[in-house]
């Protein structure tokens, strides 16, 4: 309904403010929380916004231990209600994941530069870790490429894994302990916002890129080329590749390329018939073990093809006493478990919640953290290096019908039964396979659809795609991810300093005003300008807005001049958007005030928030401003606005 304007005439005090305008509606002042009480409101909000302690409200005690159980260990939720058929379904993912992980294991571990064996470890430990504490039932756990390469780069940089092979070893296990502490730490603290400052646009480029470099760097192994470059840029690997041309092995490139296009025909076989997504799943180890029979047979290994050699059975030794907590390296340690850290919880979370979405069940973003931490923790002291959710594995986990974790326990004891008995199958397995089974792998992060999207919706999202992958692709692997990192922080920047601003006008036949530029039908009431300002004004954007909002007073005036129609008398900021403003703020518009009044323009605000009407009472701005000026609606200001300014015409016209 349009408001209803009563009173028998309306004129105005020696301030220009209405008189005899009483208002539908009256904007309220609420009660001042005080600063106590606003402050724990903000942390409340930042840190506490889903209420994670409100299921424990009015329980008994013995309820609330067993939902504090539940809320420390997941596990419990499902674990009461699992039925045979139930884990009928998990044995199959279980085992389809394992054939997928055994072959993914040693290859990635190459990529970290770690012996193959830690990547098997790797896969042991963490998963059933993960099953106990994470919340996900979808998500498979292991070593992962873009993790793998990151930790392989950062770390070789500070030690070489071919001279101080042991003393490598101590600081991959260390910078994994500092990656799980980190995860925790933020899980713990609740602070899982900080994993969102890497946008969608600049992970789709990052990882683009980390998938092309990590395939430019296999074919180290598919060339059999021993003497490779340590750089990961495009320059010098292919530099590397064509100097090394003479210790190319005309056998292993032909192993490697036969088994790689086995590898694409089975994932599109299966990604047209999605049923048959177990040929896909089974084809790396399948390929594993026909080459390795291969290489066995007709010992080709004699003729130069490089193979994986001899890997130690046993469950994962003790690693706590080789981390190092003093010493030259431990910052090194730290800053690189931070890095790997943080890109391990961003892709590992960011699988889980979308595989949760595709089954219509929630996970808590900060319990993930929180386990994976953990797990990577219990990790360091086991052998093993940075492991998070595999987006490979857990695609083909959900495609195998899982049902729970209990998939992640079964690749466990998979694991761990060829870790006991079956290593030594492996010593004939040719490098080259392995390449070809990374290569085909990493093929999945290169999403060119994503990128064609990004384009369509967002061009400055776009800039930070090419960004992050040219910076992975032709520099480095962590100079594209801080390229990525510094556009997402532009594009905050640039979105908090620049909000957007809109000039209203009325959609015709209703009380709406809305963007003249998306509504060009919208009217312009003759002499009143009305404005949006649609974002928290801060001490960051106050000056820009505040000029904005007289430019579009500027632009009225330029055109009222042109057309003669009225000059411009009152302006109206609607401030519905905005939900906070500081202290800034209100002197931007404390000198808003001051510049409209000098003109003869009459300032009035439309439908402000709680908490910024109440810092425009609590400074003393809403006094210089008068109450009366500040209105319910845009609709409303207008009105009334209308109605002095047909008076005030009226009253000159006699």
């Amino acid at each position: 309904m349009a408001p209803h304007v009563q009173g028998g005439g309306v004129g105005g005090d020696e301030n220009g403010r209405p008189e005899e305008v009483p208002l539908v509606h009256k904007v309220v002042v609420p009660p001042r929380g005080g600063v106590v009480k606003e402050v724990g409101h903000g942390l409340w909000e930042t840190f506490l916004y889903d209420a994670p302690l409100q299921q424990f409200k009015g329980q008994s005690k013995r309820s609330k231990s067993w939902l504090g159980l539940k809320f420390v260990f997941p596990i419990l939720s499902w674990i009461t209600t699992y039925t045979p058929r139930m884990f009928a379904s998990d044995f199959v993912a279980g085992l389809t994941i394992a054939s997928l992980a055994v072959p993914q294991d040693l290859g990635y571990a190459k990529l970290a530069n770690l012996p193959p064996v830690n990547g098997l470890y790797s896969s042991f430990v963490p998963p059933l870790i993960y099953a106990v504490l994470g919340s996900s039932r979808d998500i498979a756990i292991g070593p992962v490429a873009v993790v793998s390469l990151l930790l392989g780069t950062l770390l070789r940089q500070e030690v070489s894994p071919t001279k101080e092979p042991a003393l490598y070893l101590q600081l991959a296990f260390t910078a994994t302990f500092f990656a799980g502490l980190f995860q925790a730490a933020l899980g713990f603290l609740r602070l899982g916002f900080v994993i969102q400052f890497l946008s969608h646009a600049a992970i789709v480029g990052f990882m683009a890129g980390a998938a092309v470099t990590i395939g430019l760097q296999q074919l180290k192994g598919l060339l059999n080329i021993t003497n490779f470059t340590t750089s990961t840029d495009f320059i010098s690997v292919m530099k590397s590749v064509f100097g090394k041309i003479d210790e190319w092995n005309w056998r292993s490139i032909v192993i490697g390329l036969a088994f790689l296009t086995f590898l694409v025909a089975t994932k599109l076989i299966a990604k047209k018939k999605p049923k048959l997504f177990w040929i896909s799943a089974i084809a790396p180890l399948t390929s594993v073990i026909l080459a390795t029979l291969f290489v066995f047979i007709f010992r080709v290994d004699k003729h130069g093809v490089k193979i994986v050699g001899h890997i130690p059975k046993g469950v994962n030794p003790p690693s706590a006493h080789k981390l190092m907590f003093s010493g030259t390296l431990v910052g090194a340690a730290a800053r690189i478990g931070l890095i790997a850290g943080l890109i391990a919880l961003t892709e590992g979370v960011a699988i889980g919640r979308t595989f949760a979405a595709l089954r219509d069940y929630h996970i808590d973003g900060n319990k993930e953290m929180i386990a994976f931490g953990i797990m990577n923790i219990c990790g360091s002291v086991t052998s093993c290096y940075v492991a998070t959710g595999s987006f490979s594995r857990s695609a083909v986990n959900f495609q195998a019908g899982v049902k729970s974790a209990m998939a992640n326990i079964v690749m466990s004891i998979v694991v761990l039964i060829t870790l006991l008995w079956l290593t030594p199958l492996f010593k004939y397995t040719p490098n080259t396979i392995l390449a070809a089974i990374i290569i085909s792998a990493v093929l999945a992060l290169i999403d060119l659809k994503a990128a064609w999207l990004i384009w369509k919706i967002d061009k400055f999202d776009f800039l930070a795609t090419l960004g992050a992958f040219f910076g992975v692709f032709f520099i480095s692997v962590e100079i594209g991810l801080l390229i990525a990192v510094c556009i997402s922080f532009v594009k905050i920047l640039f979105n908090v300093t620049r909000p957007h601003t809109a000039r209203l006008g009325n959609i015709p036949g209703t009380n709406v005003y809305r963007n003249v530029q998306q509504y060009p039908d919208a009217t312009l009431a003759p002499g009143i300008v009305a404005v949006r300002v649609d974002a928290a004004v801060y001490f960051s954007n106050s000056q820009y807005i505040e000029d904005k909002v007289l430019h579009y007073v500027e632009d009225e005036a330029a055109r009222v001049a042109e057309t003669g129609g009225k000059g411009v008398r009152y302006l109206i900021v609607d401030i519905t958007p905005v939900t906070n403003i500081d202290t800034s703020g209100i002197i931007a518009f404390e000198e808003l005030l001051k510049i409209t009044r000098k003109r003869g323009i009459q300032l009035a605000f439309a439908n402000p928030g709680s908490q910024v009407i109440q810092k425009f009472d609590t400074s003393g701005f809403l006094e210089q401003l008068g109450s009366e000026w500040v209105f319910f609606t845009v609709g409303e200001a207008v009105q009334v606005c209308s109605i002095m300014l047909n008076k005030s015409d009226a009253e000159r016209s006699v």
